[in-house]
């Protein structure tokens, strides 16, 4: 008698949304997805379940009870386990000093209210997408400019041999300036190439990410060159 093959278990979707209405309106448009879907209301309540479970993406308001959603944030990313968990802020709060705030933050995409449910699960398919390709190299992918050295199989970044602590979209623009060194990339391109195609974006986004990114690097931040009026590159050591 032939063992059936085990189920591959549901995508687990995390939402922290205090709004009765929207999560009932998010419950009807992933149930055709097939995703399992996990709601709570607080801040609090995603922490003990993130401490507890694994989460395949994280939806989450800015404006909860409690804790805000930008100070959930900055705790979900201090867990080992979910620092590359995609995070998408879902917000009434469009302004740019917010969103800024969240990708400086580690937020993987930004949706202002009121949405489309059709669009946020584009969004989330698109994250889910960059997650598991960046999880299944089949053969060894190493870079290294100088002290600079990126191990994208085994998700490390380190600089002097000293690790790097890199949030996902972070780790994603290392990688591609590392495999593409001394090419200059408009913003447009270096956008379609981490995050795909006709994603929406801002240049001031793109900015802050490289910002962020150059803090990080420390000394070897300046290895990534602003060509002005064009976008970035890697330039290489000599």
């Amino acid at each position: 008698m032939g063992s059936k093959a085990a189920a591959a278990p549901k995508v687990a979707i995390l939402i922290i949304e205090d709004d009765p209405e929207i999560q009932e309106m998010l419950s009807f448009a992933m149930a055709r997805e097939g995703w399992k879907l996990v709601q709570v209301r607080t801040g609090e309540e995603g922490l003990d379940y993130l401490k507890k479970n694994q989460a395949n993406c994280i939806l989450m308001d800015i404006m909860l009870p409690g804790m805000d959603g930008l100070k959930l944030l900055k705790k979900i990313k201090e867990i080992e386990k979910c620092r590359n968990i995609p995070v998408i802020m879902t917000t009434a709060r469009g302004e740019e000093a917010d969103i800024i705030t969240g990708l400086e933050l580690g937020a993987d995409d930004y949706v202002v209210k009121p949405y489309s449910p059709k669009v946020l699960i584009a969004r989330i398919r698109a994250s889910l997408r960059r997650q598991e390709e960046g999880s299944s190299g089949v053969k060894e992918r190493l870079w290294q400019q100088g002290k600079l050295r990126l191990d994208a199989d085994r998700h490390i970044a380190s600089y002097d041999d000293k690790p790097l602590d890199l949030y996902a979209t972070e780790f994603a623009l290392l990688q591609h300036f590392l495999s593409h060194p001394d090419i200059v990339f408009t913003r447009s391109q270096i956008i379609a190439a981490i995050k795909g195609a006709d994603y929406p974006v801002t240049d001031r986004s793109v900015d802050v990410q490289i910002l962020g990114l150059r803090k990080k690097l420390g000394e070897a931040g300046d290895i990534i060159e602003t060509i002005r009026g064009v976008g970035y590159r890697l330039k290489t050591t000599e």
